[in-house]
């Protein structure tokens, strides 16, 4: 990659080199119902111009000189709305950073996975009525410079299977569950052998048998337990997206409490850049789409709101620095502030001893979707959960749905586990998809859940 030069357009300037593969197989009781792969490549040029942004992209390589300029003359033809323009951090970042992916796995090789792992469920498990295997990938490769000297390159890459089991209840209906293997790099990075898989094709199937005499849950408000993984998606969803700045500036409830106490001391959230512990994470940015050196961004601390997401615009109308969270999914996409590595901290407390106290609650351990708005006001599906009933687990419980203000939620935080679960496997939302990941503990508190 050799980088070129257009530091006369405009005030800022940044140009970007994008390339986006993705491949996804489904099968269907042995059935191979998908084989869909693409791969778009593009280069895109952003101008910063009296208070205004110019853009464009292009499919074909048209150089950072014509881009620029068409994003120059894109920005300069706003400028009739009038404006002010604000200087923008100068931070820029020179580096390279990709994932040691080890050799991929071919569509061919998938397929005959897909289909042992199909067999196993199908002769190990006699009340499974159907089996479905998904395996998808994705490659992301950047480069990016701006005017302010940035030359970076980034590289995330992902793979994941699903698998989603079908029995039937005493009723004749439907149960499903399902589980994910994912980790960043390849296919060839991840743990398919069998011998590791059917321990947890095991587990999967416990609990469909578990949810097929399930009970329904009590509504109202009610005392829960929340495994890691729900754990993370209320951090990633409920009170990560009202911490975006850009979000903040369009009257996201949290605009006014930063320094204020908005959640239990034991809940502190972070937004990590590219490694939690001394390890790189599965959604590691060392430098976003605008070229800004990527850092953590603490949001909550001990139940303070401490600080918010960041590009270089936000930062500037906030007079904080530029925090690295400026992304775009596709090569035809703007930047947008969106998180990278979202995750409540471990506490101290022991996820058993954390159930044992709960005299009557639930246990939730599995979310089918969850969304939220920048009021915190949240609503998550609940696909797997158990009673909890004098300290000991009970009955499964149908689906049902999670919902209430995060900060009230977070705010009667009693026990946060002293264990980490990180997971990425979903897209997040917000005018385009995103890679990310999430993380977080188990923890005890009240919420509402919904009822027969």
């Amino acid at each position: 990659m050799s980088f070129s030069d257009f530091s006369y357009a405009g005030e800022y300037n940044e140009f970007r080199q994008h390339e986006l593969r993705k491949r996804r197989l489904n099968m269907v009781d042995g059935n191979l119902t998908a084989n869909d792969s693409s791969h778009v490549g593009g280069q895109s040029a952003r101008v910063y111009q009296n208070g205004y942004w110019g853009f464009a992209s292009a499919t074909q390589p048209a150089g950072a000189d014509k881009l620029g300029n068409l994003a120059l003359a894109n920005a300069s033809a706003l400028q009739v709305f009038g404006g002010e323009s604000r200087p923008l951090p100068q931070q820029a970042y020179q580096g390279e950073h990709g994932i040691a992916c080890q050799p991929n796995w071919s569509s061919e090789q998938l397929i005959e996975w897909l289909q042992e792992v199909t067999a196993l469920t199908q002769n190990r498990y006699e009340k499974v009525v159907s089996v479905t295997a998904v395996a998808l990938d994705e490659y992301h490769d950047k480069f990016v410079q701006n005017s302010l000297g940035a030359r970076a390159y980034n590289n995330i890459s992902r793979a994941l299977v699903y698998l989603l089991l079908t029995v039937k209840d005493k009723d004749d209906k439907p149960v499903e569950l399902s589980h994910i293997i994912s980790g960043k790099g390849s296919f060839g990075n991840l743990d398919l052998a069998m011998a590791s898989v059917e321990p947890q094709l095991d587990g999967l199937y416990e609990h469909l048998l578990a949810k097929r005499e399930a009970v329904h849950a009590d509504g109202g408000l009610q005392n829960v337990v929340l495994a890691p993984n729900l754990a993370g998606m209320l951090a990633h969803e409920a009170m990560g997206h009202p911490c975006e700045a850009d979000l903040v500036l369009g009257g996201a409830v949290t605009g006014d409490k930063r320094g204020q106490r908005i959640a239990s001391d034991l809940i502190t959230m972070v937004d990590f850049a590219h490694s939690y512990n001394g390890e790189e994470l599965a959604v590691p940015v060392y430098a976003d789409d605008e070229g800004t050196p990527a850092q953590d961004v603490t949001l909550i601390k001990q139940g303070v709101l401490t600080d918010f997401m960041h590009n270089r615009e936000t930062a500037s109308r906030f007079d904080n620095s530029a925090t690295g969270n400026a992304r775009a999914y596709s090569p035809d996409d703007e930047p947008l502030i969106r998180m990278r590595n979202t995750a409540i901290l471990p506490g101290t407390s022991n996820l058993d001893d954390m159930i044992a106290d709960v005299e009557d609650g639930y246990y939730l351990m599995k979310t089918g979707n969850g969304q939220a708005d920048t009021t915190t006001e949240f609503m998550f599906g609940i696909n797997l959960g158990y009673e909890i009933k004098d300290g000991k687990l009970g009955r499964a419980i149908k689906d049902t749905t999670l919902s209430g203000s995060a900060i009230k939620m977070l705010q009667t935080v009693d026990a946060v586990s002293d264990d980490m679960h990180w997971e990425s496997a979903g897209y997040c939302g917000k005018k385009q998809p995103m890679v990310v990941s999430m993380g977080g503990p188990a923890i005890r508190a009240k919420a509402q859940l919904g009822g027969e």
